[in-house]
This record gives C-alpha cells, sequence and structure tokens, in this order.
C-alpha cells in the first residue's frame, strides 16, 4: 500500500478542553471523558465572567456559560462556516416540529425535517435540513451537542455528515444537518417495508466504502479523532446510497505523542464495542476498526449485531459468525450469508469479505488491520462479477438452510435496484436494537 503524502492530510488543531464529571486522573483530551449528563436547568442560564477564546474553553467552563456567551463563542470560532440559528426560526421551517416531518428520535432527542433558503440567511443554499432537538431530560445533553459542534464544525469529508448550523437559546439546543433521503443503513437493513427494500451486493459494497473512508478521514487527520460509536444507524445514506458518518457525540480525541491508547468511561453500544475498550477503558483507533468488522459481518449476513429475537446461541452476530468465516470455504460461509442476495453476490467477494470482517474483529487489537487498508481492500472487492447463483452455490441445501437459521419461505422480495429475489430472511424486529453500554 502506497504511503499517503503527509501534505494531504488535514492541517486542523482541534480543540482543546478538559472533561466534567467523572474524570481520569490525568486526563485532560477532549470529550476524553465526558459522562451522559448535563448541567441542569439553572445551570444552562447561569452568567460566568468573560471567558478566554472558544479554542481554550473546556466543557466545565462552557457548560456553566450562559446560553448567549456559549453562541458568541461559537460564533467568534467558526464565523461563517456554521449558522447560528434562532429558535423561531427553526420552528418555522419545520412548522413548529410537526409530527408530519418527524424523522426520527433517539438518545439525543428528536429528529425533524424542515426547509431553508436564502430568505433565513443570506447565501444559505435552498434545500431540506434535518433539526435535531435536544431532549432536556434525556440522557446525552449538553456536551454531546457541543461536541457534535465542535468536531463537525472543524472536519469536512464526503463521508461525514455536514453541519450547517446550531442553535443555543436558554435551555434550547439543536443541531441543522444536510438532511440524508435514504436515511440509515439500520433501517434498510433490518426493516422490511416498501420504502426500505433489501439492499443489493453492489450497493452494500458501496457503503461499506463510504463508511471506512470516513473513519480512515478521522483516523488520518493531524489530531486522531477515535468516533466510538459505529454503527449502523449512525451511518446515512444519500440518494444515490453514498455513505456519511453522523452523530459525533461520543466522539474523542485520539492519543498523541508516546501514549498507546485514551482511558475514558465506557460509552458506546453492545455488540459494537471493542472487548479491550469494555473491560479496560483503554480506547484506540482500533477500537472504530472492530465496530467497523461488526457493522460489515451485518452487511454480509442481514443481521443485527445483538438480536434477542433469536436462539442464545445466535443472539451475539460475532459468536455466531466467526466459525464460518475462517479457512477459506466458501460453501460454509454461503450459510451464513444474508439469503435475501437470492445468489445475487460475488462468491469470491464475499469469501474476501468475510475474511476482512474475521481480522477487523480480532480479539488483539494489533492484528487489526488500519482503516486505509480496509478502503484498499473493500474497493477491490468491486472488480468480482461470480455471482453465487450462476456458480452452483445457491441456493445451500434445505436442510443447512434450516440448521443456519434462513427461512424456507423466501420468494417474493424486491431488491433496491429493481431485481427480485427468489428468497429472503425476515429481519429482526426494530425494537431488537443493542442497548448502550
Amino acid at each position: 500500500m502506497k504511503e499517503k503524502d503527509s501534505s494531504s492530510k488535514p492541517t486542523w488543531r482541534p480543540l482543546t478542553a478538559k472533561s466534567c464529571c467523572a474524570v481520569d486522573e490525568g486526563d485532560t483530551l477532549f470529550c476524553g471523558n465526558f459522562s451522559r449528563c448535563r448541567p441542569s436547568r439553572s445551570e444552562f442560564s447561569k452568567n460566568v465572567a468573560p471567558l478566554p477564546s472558544f479554542r481554550k474553553l473546556s466543557f466545565s467552563d462552557v457548560s456553566r456559560s450562559s446560553s448567549v456567551r456559549i453562541a458568541e463563542d461559537l460564533a467568534q470560532s467558526f464565523g461563517p462556516d456554521l449558522y447560528d440559528f434562532q429558535l423561531s426560526e427553526l420552528r418555522a421551517v419545520t412548522q413548529n416540529f410537526s409530527a408530519h416531518f418527524l424523522l426520527g428520535e433517539g438518545g439525543f432527542g428528536r429528529v425533524h425535517k424542515g426547509y431553508v433558503d436564502e430568505s433565513l440567511r443570506h447565501g444559505l443554499k435552498a434545500q431540506p435540513v434535518a433539526v435535531k432537538l435536544l431532549d432536556i431530560e434525556g440522557l446525552q445533553g449538553h456536551r454531546e451537542w457541543l461536541a457534535e459542534v465542535i468536531f463537525l464544525g472543524q472536519l469536512r469529508h464526503p463521508n461525514l455528515v455536514k453541519l450547517i448550523g446550531y442553535c443555543c437559546e436558554e435551555e434550547d439546543r439543536l443541531l441543522v444537518y444536510e438532511f440524508m433521503p435514504r436515511g440509515s443503513l439500520e433501517n434498510h437493513l433490518f426493516r422490511s417495508t416498501p420504502r426500505f427494500m433489501t439492499l443489493p451486493w453492489g450497493t452494500r459494497l458501496k457503503i461499506a466504502i463510504g463508511a471506512a473512508k470516513g473513519l480512515a478521514f478521522l483516523h488520518g487527520a493531524e489530531s486522531p479523532v477515535i468516533y466510538r460509536d459505529f454503527k449502523t444507524s449512525n451511518v446515512l445514506l444519500d440518494s444515490d446510497f453514498t455513505a456519511k458518518l453522523s452523530d459525533f457525540g461520543l466522539a474523542t480525541m485520539g492519543p498523541e505523542g508516546s501514549k498507546s491508547h485514551v482511558t475514558t468511561r465506557v460509552m458506546g453500544t453492545y455488540g459494537y464495542a471493542a472487548p479491550e475498550y469494555v473491560s479496560t477503558g483503554h480506547l484506540t483507533t482500533k477500537s472504530d476498526v472492530y465496530s467497523f468488522g461488526v457493522v460489515l459481518l451485518e452487511l454480509l449476513t442481514g443481521r443485527r449485531a445483538m438480536d434477542k429475537s433469536r436462539p442464545k446461541p445466535e443472539l451475539n452476530l460475532i459468536d455466531w459468525a466467526k466459525p464460518y468465516l475462517s479457512g477459506g470455504s466458501s460453501r460454509r460461509l454461503r450459510y451464513i450469508v444474508d439469503p435475501r442476495f437470492a445468489g445475487q453476490y460475488s462468491v469470491k467477494g464475499a469469501r474476501l469479505l468475510a475474511h476482512l470482517a474475521a481480522q477487523c474483529v480480532s480479539l488483539n487489537p494489533k492484528d487489526r488491520p488500519k482503516m486505509p487498508a480496509v478502503v484498499d481492500a473493500l474497493v477491490a472487492l468491486q472488480q468480482y462479477s461470480d455471482m453465487a447463483v450462476s456458480c452452483g452455490q445457491w441456493p445451500p441445501s434445505a436442510k443447512s438452510s434450516s440448521r443456519f437459521g434462513a427461512s424456507p419461505n423466501t420468494k417474493g422480495r424486491r431488491m433496491v435496484d429493481g431485481s427480485r429475489g427468489s428468497g429472503y430472511r425476515k429481519s429482526a424486529p426494530a425494537a431488537a436494537t443493542a442497548k448502550k453500554v
């Protein structure tokens, strides 16, 4: 693999900040150990003495600032790169946060669709947007809102969702992003509705490549960024299925200098978090690589990382799939490949993808590849066209299909590309999403 020209690396230097709440001794890296707590209602409106420049602010400083002061600091730091919206403006563009415009809801709060144009701000492109509204009573709160503004206010890449602006008024905290019309990868993989049709092999590869490029960009910055919460629900898709990483509330700066890792409070999602991070709190870019490997397996198998609706041996995707990933046997691997492909997947491509996923989820972080190497490996898979259905490797025998969890009743599912598959396995219920760590 060719070495990247150092001049091509991002030159931004992140905002430094101390952690609030329970901080590990000596941990002063940005977002290094903040918990999901948030200031009280009174703290949101509390005035303090003038603060130093924004690039020297700590989380605790900003948390105690008035909303006016926070907005001033953000505006001073980011200038015209981000728009500072008023709450009344965002109410207008979402029709008062109408339920008809609701896109989804998560730990941060609700997300509504809206429309903006130059009449709202000079130079603002007319476009649909996604407006994320902080749940004041929620767990994630102000600090994750601030982390998103800080990271996405500085980072720009085709595979990161674009932050257009923010709102900080009294207790209200909102974020305004570019609208991603295809929604999340999670919905396309695990929800069986006319809107979310089965993703074909080529589209899944494209999504994996885009997401990998996003992580590679974060890890390759002058000061590496660890995403920390890579999962299908945080991979959003635009109209042509280009993948973009969203939700930077748990992102943190990687180790610098001679340090090998960052020690943080364990946060993330069960099933995706690297085992060494869960057990020790030691976080590195290889923790993201593990999470990416889990998502690769979800793309390959069509199963969730954690699915309590399945029998105990199949509850954890890694534990269930690992025995079939090694050895290079395409015939063995086909029993865990998503049956909704109906044989329309590359035999060699699937075998190499499985091998790559196995490397990414290795228990030893040193055995996991770096994200640029993952990108190269995935791009190489696009050349293969040996479809299983035409190579005599589809379908698996009825006995084996039953044994490995494929549904025998598999007729009539339409793929995203318009073709009609001969078989599919019902996805797990939406309610079976993995729990937070």
